[in-house]
């Protein structure tokens, strides 16, 4: 049965216009309260948790149980870094003049030409951010795909320069199926998510997860070397949506960078399956750690006169 209307100086108010009212208000109250210093400090002794990187008590209202402090701590990589995979560079005789290099490379591009055009990462996989990392992926902290995404996104903008007016299609790396069962989610789509709505230039980024699919699970990656690492990767993804990618450039996502092995296996499939470039972009990178123990030595001491060779002949493109 509807209420009656309620007169009023001004005329006839209906019932339910003055219960909206008093939700907006009460809306209007509750979020006045909540967001003052006050009544966070209420709120950090009436719920109290810390942060779970660092362990101190949050004294802010926030789904992402990580500090301020901590997420202002995961800065971006800084200093000499490969124009192609984004490796740390040591010496400052990272270019070799007679081999035309316009930019800076590591020994390892220089020799090997990627199946990828550029990698480009925010941070270094280590601290704050690899914590961050691990909470999404292993503690299911699904707000921390949010952070990730700002961070991916700031990634991707240091490629969109070289991308075709046209955009590109942006491929998140996959899991196999019994991976996403467990989990129950795909870091690499929620994280690629959450950077395309903080991109301005999201018209341009197509995201296509079902591009690639992970038809079989893999052995872990810690221990292996580089060569292990392909090998084991060999044959683990396919393209299923061939069509999406002929003729199109495509981006490459995913949460860490660490020898390349995913995401160049990835870049093989997708080449073969008509992409005509593939980019990378992932929210951390690998990189080494030990600058202060390498041995810095002229380019000319050393022999650098093998041409690169186009890792596509390496892993039979």
């Amino acid at each position: 049965m509807a209420s009656p209307p309620i007169a009023s100086g001004s005329g006839i108010i209906q019932s339910g216009e003055i219960q909206n009212d008093s939700v907006r208000v009460g809306r209007s109250w509750f979020e006045r309260v909540w967001t003052n210093p006050i009544a966070e400090s209420l709120f950090a002794v009436l719920f109290p948790s810390d942060c779970r990187i660092c362990s101190t008590p949050l004294v802010s209202i926030s789904r992402l149980p990580v500090c301020q402090e901590c997420l202002d701590g995961m800065l971006p990589i800084t200093g000499g870094v490969c124009a192609t995979c984004g490796e740390r560079l040591f010496s400052p005789y990272a270019v070799a003049d007679g081999h035309n290099y316009s930019e800076p490379q590591c020994g390892m591009c220089r020799r090997i030409e990627p199946l990828f055009a550029r990698a480009a990462a925010y941070g270094s996989y280590e601290s704050g951010l690899r914590e961050l990392i691990h909470l999404l992926k292993f503690g299911g902290v699904r707000p921390a795909a949010n952070a990730l995404g700002r961070m991916l996104a700031e990634a991707i903008t240091r490629l969109e320069p070289e991308f075709p007016s046209e955009g590109v299609v942006v491929v998140p790396v996959p899991l196999h199926r019994t991976k996403l069962r467990q989990r129950g989610f795909n870091q690499a789509e929620m994280i690629a998510h959450a950077a395309l709505k903080n991109n301005p230039a999201r018209d341009r980024l197509r995201l296509c997860p079902g591009v690639l699919d992970r038809t079989r699970e893999t052995a872990s990656q810690i221990g292996l070397t580089s060569h292990q690492r392909r090998e084991n990767l060999r044959g683990a993804f396919r393209a299923v949506q061939r069509e999406v990618v002929q003729g199109r450039e495509v981006l490459v996502v995913d949460d860490v960078f660490t020898t390349g092995a995913t995401v160049s296996e990835c870049a093989r499939v997708l080449r073969r399956a008509g992409a005509t470039k593939v980019w990378v972009a992932t929210v951390a990178r690998t990189l080494k750690i030990s600058a202060q123990h390498a041995e810095i030595r002229p380019l000319e001491d050393t022999d650098e006169s093998t041409e690169p060779v186009p890792l596509a002949k390496a892993v039979g493109i």
